[in-house]
């Protein structure tokens, strides 16, 4: 109510002096002070930061304006909520048509579309437009386009509440804001910034690999790459240092202006050394500086005029849509991580073909970790090792060493910086402000706006001293050095720069040579022992490009190791047979069967991690149950305090990729309980809140999941694996001890040239030979819980030696149609001779009251074979040993309790894998019976009695000839099922609470 009096006060008041505000004397300052924020203050926004959080959490902005030429480039507000934009606010002063006039519509919506803002708002109080900022942005649009709301001053009381239901606070954090942004998305014309300016890069790419190539002809594969990625990555800093009033703004833009452009773009990139000391730019020999980041090739190269003025053109307005003052650092990493998806090739002839790297190829796509869960994994790694301690160049936080080993373009180290800047920040300003910018090295200091803001010197020292990392990728390593570069000099001008160089002699930017390195992080030096290296081809160590940690970080490694090691490793990566062969030796405490590379990175890079250190990966779902992922499980369950696990489901964006958050810290785990919870059924939208959010985690004690067979990282229904804890700690004997010398066999498998399934018409058809053929079960729709409805199907059975012309009567019939039978007409049976297997061994077939279990779906079904049947490959078949009793054993397989244990083991993201099957039965737990205990044998007796009585209901239930009859068998069943599964509860020493919680999940 009072909110809505606010409003009413002042719309009554710029009502009244509606003429005087649009003569054009009343500015943009003065409808920001007296109308503009008293109205997002109504909508509940702190405006004035009155709730004193660090710079980093404030809730609303007031962006700096960074003059450029006679432009302003920034947007007058930025909404956040926990220090993330959600949109820009531009204003304008009354006298502005915002309805109709383009430039402020088009100026408002390159700042949103730069920054990948889905939506932002142009007002001047008077006026309120919404625009969808997806849509790219084009200088002719009118400025009613791509705009999904406009309001005057006189609708605001009337829709008051719809306002506040999409842009307070409140609704953000909701999610009603994220709806109200997918309600309105269109297709015409959505390219958002990342895509748009990867494909301009790309363009970028194509164009000056094919014009190096052949105005250079001596230029190697590699180097070719080398020089056309440096280009494109100086020409990008300088042009987002220009659009942040580092550098003069147009500077590059001058090029366009005569011939020679390459020589003197060269000449401003040895300038641009001069100014910022990066390795980006490091062209002579220097003290201090490492050699190898000295570029001697592209300074003499030949590049064609037209080519870069193309190039350059598209940077400036009005050829460009771009911002880059408001360009996030993690949006152009996405750019970067998707444009290193790409190689460039050198065909016979030297001409440049760019294509698809093998492993980008294989993995479908390159995936970009979206920043939620980046900022998530940091907060939980670095975000630990900060607490309780101080900030400065002797505090604690000075020694941590934060590594990212797989780091692509840099989103990981980008965030872990980016939370170290924030947190410095705050930890100084509440260590007393004035104390921290004073003396010769100041920490901090004001800008212009009275904020504070981290010195460029104490960024560069917090760069070097926390934040490294590796990538077997020389490209990816120079850009995630590019990005760091960038996010340094966030908030400097051309003139705090000119001071630095005047006062202190030094230049801007650190090398991170010695911080960022490429080099294989999983293979070491030790792959070289017992090889000749004089044999080995360049490329072949270039490929390999075997990495050193104790030398490359000898002080980190000599101290014990990181700190923190947090990243998105690469799944499923391509190894060759040597490099497999030494990564399986180097691996084999983890190693099951299937290997995958992200694995080895969790293992390798669990050692490389300091006592009390914390790691934090994004990693592949499968993880958490495969079987493939058991040792390494168990292996972390063992040696680590395991802190977080966490099932996300699909978080890329346009891929399905499950995946899940390990977390896990250096420590023992004694009674730890580790933070466990399933989002995977969650919208993407609704995983950004709900991931931070405590309430939607559960606990379960670190043992308990040591206790689970295949040490499963439980995500969610806790109380169920509980059960099976339960169940496991009986007296009990695993199936694959009961069964006979043979275990659990499959059924016969599918092989053109052995042997044919027909039916008996056939049989009738060609007379064959009774010794040839066997009676069959094919799958679950003869295999019954305890019963088995044999088929009228035959197999016509041959050993390895025999040949079809020993069976006279059809061997005419198969030579006829042996070669014309499709894989697609098998499986649509449109010939008798409709499938084709190749059988087991015969005894395994022919014992005597075998079983036959089938699985279907997501329980196991038994039965028993006493007519020795043969089977195909969708059942599994087993004898058992002479001291168990088949119907027992019977009893506890059908059970419900033991529909429940199968999936709880066997189920991988909804589905039952095949190769999964005979490893879960085999493990399955058949409870011990102790025969001179009376309870137990009496146990054991009715359970044999109460299948007995099963199986003579089901053959009543066979004959019965009327539905009365079928009827009261049914019902006899289902109460003879209702007793076996108590007298299995009772053996497994179910509760009643939990025996609830089987009867409800297995309905």
């Amino acid at each position: 109510m009072k909110n809505q009096t606010t409003i009413s006060d002042l719309i009554a008041r710029f009502e009244r002096n509606l003429e005087e505000y649009k003569a054009g004397r009343y500015n943009e300052a003065q409808v920001r002070r007296e109308f503009i924020d008293p109205f997002f203050k109504a909508l509940g926004w702190d405006i004035d930061n009155a709730k004193g959080y660090a710079e980093a959490y404030k809730e609303v902005v007031h962006e700096d304006a960074i003059k450029v030429g006679h432009a302003t480039k920034a947007p007058d507000y930025s909404f956040r909520i926990g220090g993330v934009r959600k949109f820009f606010l531009e204003a304008k002063k009354p006298s502005v048509f915002i309805k109709e006039e383009i430039h402020p519509a088009y100026q408002l919506r390159r700042y949103a579309w730069s920054a990948k803002l889905p939506v932002s708002i142009l007002t001047d109080f008077e006026e309120f437009a919404v625009y969808d900022c997806r849509i790219k942005p084009v200088q002719t649009d009118k400025a009613a386009a791509a705009r999904i709301l406009y309001l005057t001053f006189r609708d605001y009381a009337e829709r008051w509440d719809e306002l506040a239901s999409i842009f307070s606070p409140d609704a953000i954090m909701k999610g009603s804001f994220d709806k109200f942004v997918e309600a309105k998305k269109g297709k015409r014309g959505a390219a958002e910034v990342d895509e748009a300016f990867l494909e301009e890069i790309e363009y970028w790419r194509e164009s000056l690999a094919r014009n190096l190539a052949l105005r250079n002809p001596h230029l190697s594969q590699r180097d070719l790459n080398f020089a056309v990625q440096r280009t494109i990555d100086r020409i990008v800093f300088l042009r987002i240092c220009e659009d942040r009033g580092i550098e003069q703004y147009e500077t590059l833009r001058a090029l366009q202006n005569g011939a020679r452009v390459y020589p003197r773009l060269v000449e401003m990139f040895y300038r641009a050394d001069e100014r910022f000391n990066s390795g980006l730019f490091h062209f002579q020999p220097e003290k201090d500086r490492p050699g190898d980041s000295i570029d001697n090739l592209t300074p003499d190269l030949t590049i064609d005029d037209e080519v870069l003025k193309v190039i350059i053109k598209s940077l400036y307005y009005p050829d460009s849509p771009y911002e880059f003052s408001v360009l996030p650092a993690d949006i152009l990493g996405q750019v970067y991580e998707r444009f290193l998806g790409k190689v460039i090739r050198l065909t016979a002839g030297h001409r440049a073909v760019v294509e698809d790297k093998p492993e980008v190829r294989k993995a479908g796509g390159v995936y970009y970790t979206p920043t939620y869960i980046v900022d998530y994994i940091v907060r939980q790694t670095v975000g630990k090792l900060v607490e309780g301690k101080k900030p400065g160049p002797r505090g604690g936080v000075s020694q941590l060493r934060i590594l990212d080993p797989a780091c692509g373009s840099g989103s990981f180290l980008l965030g872990a910086y980016q939370f170290l800047l924030d947190w410095h920040l705050d930890a100084y300003l509440s260590d007393g402000a004035e104390k921290w910018a004073a003396g010769r090295s100041p920490r901090i200091y004001k800008n212009d706006h009275g904020e504070w803001r981290v010195t460029s010197d104490e960024r560069k020292r917090i760069l070097l001293r926390n934040i490294y990392g590796v990538d077997i990728d020389p490209q990816a390593v120079e850009v995630t050095k590019l990005s760091l570069l960038l996010k340094v000099l966030e908030g400097e001008d051309e003139q705090s720069i000119s001071r630095q160089l005047a006062f202190f002699h030094e230049r801007v930017l650190p090398e991170l040579g010695g911080n960022i390195k490429c080099g294989n992080s999983l293979i070491g030096p030790d792959f070289y022992d017992g090889q000749q290296l004089n044999l080995l081809s360049e490329d072949e160590m270039y490929r390999i490009n075997a990495f050193d940690w104790q030398r490359e970080f000898a002080e980190i490694m000599a101290a014990g190791g990181f700190d923190a090691v947090i990243g998105n490793p690469p799944w499923g990566a391509d190894f060759r047979e040597d490099e497999l062969e030494y990564l399986r030796k180097r691996n084999r405490p983890i190693i099951v069967r299937m290997i995958d590379s992200f694995m080895y990175f969790v293992f390798q890079m669990s050692e490389k991690l300091k006592a009390a250190g914390y790691f934090g990966m994004i990693l592949p779902d499968v993880i958490l149950y495969q079987i493939d992922n058991e040792k390494l499980r168990r292996h972390l369950l063992m040696n680590y305090k395991i802190n977080s696990v966490f099932n996300m489901g699909n978080v890329f964006e346009k891929v399905t990729r499950p995946t899940s958050i390990l977390v896990f810290e250096n420590v023992s785990f004694n009674e730890n309980s580790i933070r466990i919870s399933d989002f995977s059924q969650f919208e993407k939208i609704e995983k950004r809140t709900a991931l931070f959010d405590e309430k939607y985690y559960e606990q379960i004690k670190q043992k308990e999941l040591l206790e689970i067979p295949g040490a499963l990282f439980v995500t969610s229904q806790i109380d169920r694996y509980l059960i099976w804890n339960r169940v496991n700690k009986v007296p009990h004997q695993r199936l694959e001890n009961l069964v006979d010398d043979d275990g659990i066999q499959r059924g016969v498998s599918p092989d053109l040239q052995k042997a044919f399934i027909v039916e008996s018409e056939t049989v009738r058809k060609y007379d064959l030979e009774k010794s040839k053929l066997r009676e069959v079960l094919t799958g679950g729709k003869q295999v019954k819980r305890y019963f088995i409805e044999y088929p009228d199907l035959w197999l016509i059975y041959t050993r390895r030696d025999d040949n079809f012309r020993e069976l006279p009567n059809i061997c005419g019939y198969i030579d006829q149609f042996k070669n014309e039978i499709t894989c697609s007409e098998v499986r649509q049976k449109k010939h008798p001779l409709y499938s084709l297997h190749r059988p087991r061994e015969e005894r395994i077939f022919t014992k005597n009251k075998k079983l036959v279990g089938v699985i279907t779906g997501d329980k196991i079904t038994v039965a028993m074979d006493e007519m020795q049947t043969f089977a195909t490959d969708g059942l599994y078949l087993f004898g058992l040993k002479s001291s168990v009793n088949p119907y027992y054993l019977m009893g506890i397989l059908n059970s419900s309790l033991f529909v429940f244990v199968y999936r709880l083991l066997a189920i991988e993201k909804g589905r039952v894998l095949a190769q999964v099957k005979p490893t879960i039965l085999e493990q399955l737990p058949i409870r011990r019976i102790d025969f001179s205990n009376p309870k137990d044998k009496a146990r054991h007796d009715q359970i044999v009695a109460l299948v007995e009585r099963m199986l003579k209901l089901h053959q009543q239930k066979a004959a019965a000839q009327t539905g009365e009859t079928l009827t009261l068998q049914e019902r006899q069943i289902a109460a003879t099922d209702h007793q076996i599964d108590r007298l299995v509860y009772e053996l497994y020493e179910l509760k009643e609470e939990e025996i609830k919680i089987v009867e409800e999940s297995t309905k």
